[in-house]
């Protein structure tokens, strides 16, 4: 068996491994600090975060579904300065590349925040949320029309700078014209899919179960629905992508890399198993040293190439 090499410049971010934490199961890692090692990751994105603190939706926000879960969080989150003075400052300390995910409602509000992060130490990237599925103001619409997308993405280039990476929704019609868009804007990388828009219905109150009536649904449900995404953009952009959506085994790694995906982040795999990353990568390098594979870079796009 030969050596294997996990690591990879994913758009100037420097991986050590392709395994991330994606954003809303994350928070900013206090919470999974005490139960998992952080330094395990590749890059961490941390939970949404707005230009202003925000409470939330109203509760119930959390069901399981068949293979998944829905939520409605609804971007809870102290504001982009708190992030910045105190999450993002405590974060560091794991030397883990740090992806903040932001939220707006405004293209104003993007380019604001783009410049509160613009000279923070240790921000890797700016991962702009143009697809949550459970914000009534501005949320996913930014991700469903390509102009939209583009204004989004433009708004935060400008003012940050950086790696900017956009988060598509895999409720837009046409997720590669979107894609086309977001890199047309100044995204130097994707991340596919957010969660896709559903619901339940609680049968002895005869009521929607969550608060909010609508959820974002993730989980294993979700993968078939990312792997089409991933597979379909990557042949219409040349950026690199974070392929996400159910992902719980370095089979399901290899999958998204074979579709086109660079790296792929995991969500609500970590709430089953926090200690999910260390073992993904653990296979992952043996499925690569069996294969004869150097670097897990061999294997992207090749379902397609």
């Amino acid at each position: 068996m030969g050596h294997t090499d996990l690591s990879l410049d994913f758009a100037g971010i420097k991986m050590k491994n392709p395994i991330a934490a994606a954003s809303g199961v994350f928070g900013y890692g206090e919470e999974y600090s005490r139960i998992g090692d952080i330094r395990a990751f590749g890059a961490v994105s941390v939970k949404g975060t707005t230009l202003k603190p925000r409470a939330g939706n109203p509760p119930p926000r959390v069901a399981e579904t068949p293979a998944g879960m829905l939520n409605s969080i609804g971007l809870e989150n102290p504001g982009a300065k708190v992030a910045a003075e105190e999450k993002i400052p405590w974060l560091r300390q794991f030397g883990v590349p740090i992806i903040v995910n932001i939220s707006a409602d405004t293209y104003e509000e993007f380019s604001e925040l783009g410049t509160i992060f613009k000279d923070v130490e240790g921000v890797s990237a700016l991962e702009v949320n143009v697809s949550c599925p459970n914000v009534r103001a501005g949320g996913m619409a930014f991700g469903l029309d390509p102009r939209s997308c583009y204004r989004a993405a433009k708004a935060v280039k400008d003012a940050f700078g950086g790696t900017v990476i956009v988060k598509l929704s895999p409720n837009a019609a046409d997720i590669t014209a979107v894609a086309r868009a977001a890199v047309e804007g100044g995204a130097d990388a994707l991340s596919l899919i957010n969660t896709l828009l559903g619901m339940a219905i609680d049968i002895r109150s005869r009521k929607p179960l969550l608060g909010n009536i609508t959820g974002g649904l993730s989980g294993p449900a979700i993968k078939p629905v990312a792997l089409r995404c991933v597979y379909q953009v990557a042949q219409a952009v040349t950026v690199p992508i974070m392929g996400m959506g159910g992902i719980r085994s370095w089979e399901d790694v290899v999958e998204f890399m074979l579709a086109g995906a660079s790296a792929v982040a995991v969500g609500a795999s970590l709430l089953v198993d926090p200690l999910l990353p260390e073992r993904l990568t653990r296979e992952l390098a043996g499925y690569c040293a069996r294969e004869g594979i150097g670097n897990p870079g061999e294997l992207v796009g090749a379902a397609w190439r």
